[in-house]
């Protein structure tokens, strides 16, 4: 749909018109026994992965922290850390369109529980890495990067599977939030990371915090496929209709990724290159804010730790906020108006805050001024995934593991460039970068139009 004319009647029609499409595309695509009403077990689903969410956090971030004692024991050089962070980035981006591609065709449980699975045991190898056998042939480093790359395989398959889990099992008008909840399980595992895992290196060893996260994903897996199902009709607490017995309920077909459709779609495009800007300046966090606050800002390193979940526990209020801000607005302005509102609002403000924090004097004004620029980065979070749900139903896996791909691609960046520009003109010129990224990032969704759907030719 292309929007047209300027009068408030045209565009009341054209926003008539997109949630009529979408409405039309939902119909065809899901079962319509689960088209309505929305299935309470649904926030069952969300609190699910809500916590695996968090733990998918932990394992990514404990490494930033364990690095303050494991470069000195191993011997590594801050450039050989960013090359380690990047690996995992590597491995996270090459395989978010298999792992959105294997939950639109084999279901969210199966998919989640062997990701879990995967990645909890890669967690575990990180702490032996340097002395497995990996390290013979390809050395500390290299048994490092290839371990953490295994990890972002691992990790790759948990986003793209939440995004195609709110599309099966929330209404439209709820995804934005609910893919905020999900995603906003980040906020408390990346909060608690920092100061719990600097405890546990200070008090049991770096190697044993990895033993600890490990031990919870392999837990959580187990939950998961105890309780999730792929979508309603399939779950064991749900209520079926008594003229459809539950084995004869018929499984959505899910056709073949439309590649030449995608390319098609310019939104698709302009999706994957603002999310991959929201992923560098992520990654900045994710990567060194812990390193920037003990070795730039001169806080201790217990002190440091508890600090350094500010950002996160800004992300963990922003990103529901904002997906039930998205959802509003959508609903009152149109999809497209609705989601560009978000999108542009909260990178813009995450660049004016980041470029504050890179330049003020005060270590405790730099330290909320960038934690705030966090939470505005992920007040978008709903826009955007939310967005793919519109675009392609269907599709919402793959589609959003396309996006995300771009965002592990500039994330990919981030860890190794941010400690070089560092090195070579301080760090508000590396954070004076991540803002200009955030701000360009916003003004991409000019561009974004998800209630215009895919581009058929």
């Amino acid at each position: 749909m292309i929007e047209t004319g300027t009068s408030p009647q045209s565009e009341h029609r054209s926003r008539y018109v997109s949630l009529v499409e979408t409405t039309v595309s939902e119909t065809i695509f899901s079962h319509p026994i689960e088209s309505s009403p929305p299935s309470p077990l649904r926030w069952l689903i969300l609190g699910l992965l809500f916590s695996i969410s968090v733990v998918t956090y932990i394992d990514r971030i404990n490494i930033s922290v364990t690095a303050r004692h494991m470069m000195p024991a191993l011997g590594l050089t801050e450039q050989e850390m960013g090359f380690v962070f990047s690996a995992f980035v590597v491995g996270y981006a090459l395989f978010q369109i298999p792992g959105g591609w294997l939950s639109d065709r084999w279901g969210i449980r199966i998919v989640l529980m062997i990701a879990l699975i995967w990645w909890s045991c890669f967690t575990a190898w990180t702490a032996i890495a340097a002395t497995s056998f990996l390290a013979g042939p390809l050395g500390i480093v290299g048994a490092l990067a290839l371990v953490r790359f295994l990890l972002g395989v691992g990790e790759a398959a948990a986003l793209p599977t939440f995004n195609r889990a709110v599309t099966d099992w929330l209404p439209a008008h709820e995804r934005g939030l609910g893919i905020g909840i999900a995603i906003g399980g980040i906020g408390i595992g990346a909060a608690i990371t920092p100061p719990v895992t600097a405890w546990i290196m200070v008090n049991y060893g770096w190697q044993s915090a990895f033993y600890l996260s490990s031990g919870i994903g392999l837990g959580l897996a187990v939950i998961w496929w105890w309780l999730a199902a792929d979508r309603p009709s399939r779950h064991r607490w749900h209520i079926h209709d008594k003229a459809i017995p539950p084995a004869a309920q018929p499984v959505p077909p899910r056709p073949s990724i439309p590649w030449a459709t995608l390319r098609n779609t310019p939104s698709v495009w302009w999706l994957m290159l603002s999310y991959g800007c929201l992923g560098y300046v992520a990654y900045v966090y994710m990567s060194w804010f812990y390193l920037y606050l003990v070795n730039e800002r001169g806080f201790s390193v217990l002190r440091g730790g508890v600090f350094a979940a500010a950002p996160f526990l800004a992300i963990l209020v922003s990103s529901p906020v904002g997906g039930w801000v998205t959802d509003r607005l959508a609903m009152k302005y149109g999809v497209t108006r609705g989601r560009q509102l978000v999108g542009m609002t909260g990178m813009g403000l995450a660049a004016g805050s980041i470029a504050l924090g890179a330049v003020a004097e005060s270590p405790y004004l730099a330290l909320a001024s960038l934690s705030l620029g966090a939470g505005w980065l992920y007040f978008t979070v709903g826009a955007y995934w939310s967005s793919t749900s519109h675009l392609s139903p269907t599709h919402a896996g793959s589609l959003s593991g396309l996006m995300n791909m771009g965002a592990n691609l500039g994330g990919a960046i981030s860890p190794t460039l941010t400690p070089w520009l560092a090195q070579q003109w301080g760090w508000g010129a590396s954070l004076g970068l991540a803002a200009c990224i955030s701000l360009l990032g916003g003004i991409m969704w000019l561009r974004i139009r998800p209630g215009d759907g895919l581009k058929h030719r």
